[in-house]
């Protein structure tokens, strides 16, 4: 089995360097998540105290990205977290069920995520087409998920070409932010806190932890390239280099344009825009210049949408490559080398996800994804370290143990401090892909129902 998924993953044509997975990674990251969330993030603790869920997202983003980028450089393969899970809590026993379970997480989040970013491209589409109508804007999200998936039914060259290109423009649309803010910035407006605003009250806790929520929702996808290892060139060193590059220079962006706007727009005002980025261009700038803004705004979230199918749509491919899922998603372009089936389908998911909120799409996923990945995989690597000494670690993070257990400790947090709603979904989800475990494990003799010899 190791040796035809060693053969069907070498069937993937082309590899990509560090600056273009680099680019792949910062557009999963942004995709419209800051442009529409900064007023979420404002309004969580009502107040510009609200920066603090950037640091503490900025601090759980690094040390979980240190996780990811040991596991990263030590198991390289398409897939991420299906590898890691699986290899850590035993390939033959527990592992299947740990890798069965992010596999089906993986066909939720992956167009979660990836339809988030288009309904926040359709949300910011209301700046240029004002009387765009419910069903309008619903159906340009979905175009979006399909013309994504057009542009990367081909290899992986062609696709690391355009990532530089988009993150190039993301990078001067994130730099006009933070020179507007610069040149036209109010302290006073930034430090007009609310009466009790750093009062230590269980109130204080609760909105910080839905404050950090969304910030989290910014800083995922600092495992893009994870997802994507067969085709990354030297993963070894440039899986860790481009998870934590990522991490921190989008942390110092997030803060930097933050506090922009908020210098700039009255926070209380602010956070009750739909659209604060072209708002608070328009204010410095005027009404052309806040189009403009939108329309840059738009291209960067389909550069999301772009980013985001890309990674997941290897997931299913690899679990398929080792017979763990549907073998026509193992299928790979005979002339393009790509995973053919497995990026149409995940498209059409995503496109079908675009029907709901933004702020649905936001909660469901990063609760799905801390009960079945981020948790899991803090214990993952400790379980790695020490049960399984075969596995070489190229990158060791620093300090360990501290960043698996503030990462873990930053991700109970979240979990707590949020809406038991979302947790109560997506544990009976995640009871009956259990469920489906077991009986398929049945079907097919394998753990723990073993065919005897």
């Amino acid at each position: 089995m190791a040796e035809r998924a060693a053969a069907a993953r070498g069937a993937l044509l082309g590899k990509i360097g560090l600056f273009p997975a680099l680019s792949a990674n910062v557009l999963n990251m942004v995709g419209v998540g800051p442009f529409l969330t900064i007023p979420l993030v404002l309004g969580a603790m009502n107040g510009p105290q609200a920066m603090l869920g950037w640091g503490l997202g900025a601090l759980i983003a690094l040390c979980d990205g240190l996780v990811w980028a040991e596991l990263g450089a030590a198991m390289p393969g398409s897939g991420g977290s299906y590898q890691y899970l699986r290899q850590a809590y035993g390939p033959q026993s527990f592992g299947r069920l740990m890798s069965f379970l992010f596999l089906a997480q993986t066909l939720v989040a992956g167009p979660l995520m990836t339809a988030s970013g288009a309904v926040g491209f359709s949300e910011y589409s209301h700046v240029l087409l004002p009387n765009l109508t419910y069903w309008q804007t619903k159906l340009l999200a979905i175009f979006i998920c399909l013309l994504a998936t057009f542009l990367l039914y081909r290899n992986i060259r062609s696709i690391g070409k355009i990532s530089v290109a988009m993150s190039v423009l993301l990078f001067g649309t994130m730099s006009w932010i933070v020179v507007a803010g610069a040149t036209h910035f109010h302290a006073n407006l930034v430090f007009d806190l609310p009466p009790g605003a750093f009062h230590l009250s269980s109130s204080f806790f609760l909105g910080l932890g839905a404050a950090t929520l969304i910030t989290m929702y910014d800083y995922s996808g600092y495992y893009n390239v994870c997802l994507i290892g067969d085709e990354v060139k030297n993963p070894a060193k440039n899986i860790p280099r481009c998870v934590l590059l990522s991490i921190g220079v989008l942390a110092c962006f997030y803060t930097a344009m933050s506090t922009s706007i908020i210098g700039v727009i009255p926070w209380r005002e602010a956070m009750t825009s739909k659209t604060v980025v072209s708002d608070f261009i328009q204010r410095v700038y005027g009404a052309g210049a806040g189009a403009v803004m939108a329309a840059l705004i738009m291209l960067v979230a389909f550069g999301s949408v772009y980013a985001v199918l890309l990674g997941f749509s290897r997931v299913p491919y690899a679990a398929a490559v080792e017979g763990e899922f549907f073998s026509i998603f193992a299928r790979v372009h005979p002339q393009r080398g790509f995973p053919s089936f497995s990026v149409v389908s995940m498209g059409l998911l995503s496109a079908a996800a675009c029907f709901l909120s933004l702020d649905n799409l936001i909660k469901a996923l990063l609760v799905i994804q801390i009960l079945t990945q981020f948790i899991a995989q803090c214990a993952a690597v400790v379980l790695i370290r020490k049960r399984r000494p075969d596995i070489a670690r190229p990158f060791s993070m620093y300090l360990y143990p501290v960043p698996v257990a503030i990462a873990l400790a930053g991700w109970i947090f979240i979990l707590l401090s949020n809406g038991i709603v979302y947790i109560a979904v997506s544990v009976a989800a995640i009871a009956v892909a259990i469920g489906a475990y077991f009986l398929r494990a049945r079907r097919r003799g394998e753990w723990p129902w073993f065919r005897s010899v």
